[in-house]
């Protein structure tokens, strides 16, 4: 199983599309921390977990196209045909679905911390500032459930029609455009701009309220055993 992650992550991420991926995302990601984060968000500092959030958030919706494309790899035409070859592999079939899936999850969550890492040298470069730990659960919080979720419920897309996966690469865009409740505030970007301001206090601590941390642990939950059934089919 080993061996097919590694031969899998090799093929999604030896290619022109990561590597024109990893660049828009560097150079759309630049262009928000130096117009947005850098002045703050909702009177917070550039590198508080508020501000780093928002900027994941604005980043989210190409690391969900990212995961997807991936997932084309698998639910192609192509892919399709190549699985007479694979069925025939002594392995159980469950086990070589989730080694792929394993490779796609690790491809995305390279791309997470190329995002973060471009963050953490401009918070050193402009501030010296180095408290990365603190970072940590705002990024958990919104790009683990998202991903996982978008993996999960892309390759239940994949198995009914390979073109579905296209199409909904555009959710997190049509998403962003709408005024979702306080729960899923995560998905449109809302929560780390409006979420501080109502919390009385200037650059207040970072926390998840029960609404938006149930929401995001049942998107994760609901992710997994998407990718769990995909598996066992």
């Amino acid at each position: 199983m080993g061996k097919i992650f590694r031969c899998e992550c090799r093929r999604l991420l030896w290619n022109k599309f990561f590597i024109g991926l990893t660049v828009v995302l560097l150079l759309y990601g630049a262009l928000v921390l130096h117009g947005v984060t850098l002045l703050g968000v909702s009177h917070t500092a550039p590198f508080s977990p508020w501000s780093f959030g928002d900027y994941l958030c604005r980043l989210l919706p190409l690391l969900w196209v990212g995961m997807l494309f991936f997932l084309t790899f698998f639910t192609s035409g192509k892919a399709r045909r190549a699985a007479a070859l694979t069925d025939a592999c002594p392995m159980p079939r469950w086990k070589y679905a989730l080694a792929r899936c394993a490779a796609a999850l690790a491809g995305g969550l390279l791309l997470s911390l190329l995002c973060a890492g471009e963050a953490a040298v401009f918070y050193a470069r402009l501030f010296g500032w180095h408290d990365y730990g603190s970072l940590l659960l705002p990024a958990l919080a919104a790009l683990l459930p998202a991903l996982v979720f978008a993996l999960g419920s892309g390759w239940a897309l994949g198995r009914i029609r390979p073109y579905l996966v296209y199409a909904y690469m555009a959710a997190p865009f049509l998403l962003a455009a709408l005024p979702l409740p306080e729960a899923l505030g995560l998905w449109n970007g809302s929560f780390f701009a409006a979420y501080p301001l109502t919390l009385g206090t200037l650059d207040p601590a970072f926390a998840l309220p029960a609404s938006v941390a149930a929401a995001q642990t049942a998107l994760l939950l609901a992710g997994l055993a998407l990718l769990w059934s995909g598996a066992r089919r």
